[in-house]
């Protein structure tokens, strides 16, 4: 694999600048009062909010300016190459696409639909990969070598977690006092428990097409492992956090014992035309939760991984640790393979 062509540090500092740049442009434009909920247009891998139009010229700002330093090519939703390749574009503008010097894998708001309605917070998603032979074409989430995610919060919190990491140096974080502007360290640790009982675990069915098979499969999983539910208890919790970046979050801090979006394979069972999935740039962040101590999967029991784009269907299962993959993973993947999973 190619390295990347300055420090890792070099790319910590920078991302940890664009995280709180994004953030920040987000919290100043909500002081405004304008509406962030509106449907600006589609695009290939989402609908366009208001919100996320918002942001992408300060993103390709950003970069723009980042570019005087290192030629980058951006792969985030909503831009545009020279030829109107949506997804992608290599600056300077002009630039051709092999003269990059690295990549850079942005999610600018992964949880749209919850912050634009003030509902929970967002996140700022981003990952960096060196150039390799076959250029962009050739490039994987498993090639990301820096990650950050910072959180864009509610307007009625007033402190903002922001981690980040390196391949092979663990993770790390802090939380910004949006307040006094004073940081400090916090510690990802992901949940040892090996049982999900009285924990938080679940299958993604944020939207309607696939919550039946979803439920269908959580129900298995709490039967085999808890037992038929008991009368007037409740041991295992469900969180349909609707983003990929705060489920990851969630289990860096030890909040959630497993999760998993598995929504391009129960389409696929159901013989329907994909929804709304899960794409790479929503796991930018992806090797944070990995250093944190996280394990991630492709739901199918490989590692995660998939090519850097924004529209390619991914699916993952996040496990805290190895204990609960051994227990969980065998009864999710039966389930998969009865349902008629090929």
């Amino acid at each position: 694999m190619n390295s990347l062509p300055k420090p890792p540090e070099y790319f910590v500092e920078h991302l940890r600048r664009l995280g709180r740049h994004l953030r920040d442009s987000v919290l100043r434009t909500r002081k405004t009062k304008v509406s962030l909920a509106g449907v600006a247009r589609e695009s290939l891998a989402d609908t366009i909010y208001e919100i996320d139009a918002h942001l992408e010229p300060v993103l390709v700002k950003f970069c723009e300016d980042w570019a005087r330093e290192l030629p980058l090519t951006l792969i985030a939703e909503g831009v545009k190459d020279e030829n109107g390749q949506e997804g992608q574009v290599t600056f300077p503008k002009g630039t051709p696409p092999e003269k990059a010097a690295f990549l850079l894998l942005v999610d600018p708001i992964d949880g749209t639909r919850g912050i634009m309605y003030d509902k929970r917070s967002a996140w700022v998603l981003a990952g960096v990969a060196p150039v390799k032979e076959g250029g962009l074409a050739a490039a994987r989430l498993v090639d990301i070598q820096v990650a950050m995610q910072c959180e864009i919060p509610t307007s009625k919190q007033t402190m903002s977690d922001l981690l980040w990491a390196v391949r092979g140096g663990g993770a790390h974080g802090l939380r910004d006092d949006l307040v006094t502007n004073k940081h400090t360290a916090i510690v990802l640790h992901p949940s040892t428990a090996d049982t999900i009982a009285h924990g938080f675990a679940m299958i993604v069915s944020f939207f309607p097409g696939t919550k039946q098979l979803a439920a269908a499969l959580m129900e298995e999983i709490a039967e085999k492992l808890l037992g038929p539910p008991e009368p007037g208890k409740a041991l295992v919790f469900d969180d349909q956090y609707i983003s990929t970046g705060g489920q990851f979050y969630e289990m860096m801090v030890g909040h959630d014992r497993f999760n998993a979006d598995l929504r391009p394979l129960l389409y696929q069972i159901l013989k329907q035309p994909l929804g709304l999935c899960c794409h790479p740039y929503d796991c930018a962040s992806a090797l944070v939760a990995q250093e944190a101590g996280a394990i991630l999967t492709d739901g199918l029991g490989d590692p995660l991984d998939g090519p850097l784009d924004t529209h390619t269907p991914l699916s993952f299962a996040a496990f805290a640790n190895a204990g609960l993959r051994e227990k969980v993973e065998p009864i999710m993947l039966d389930f998969l393979m009865r349902r008629g999973l090929e």
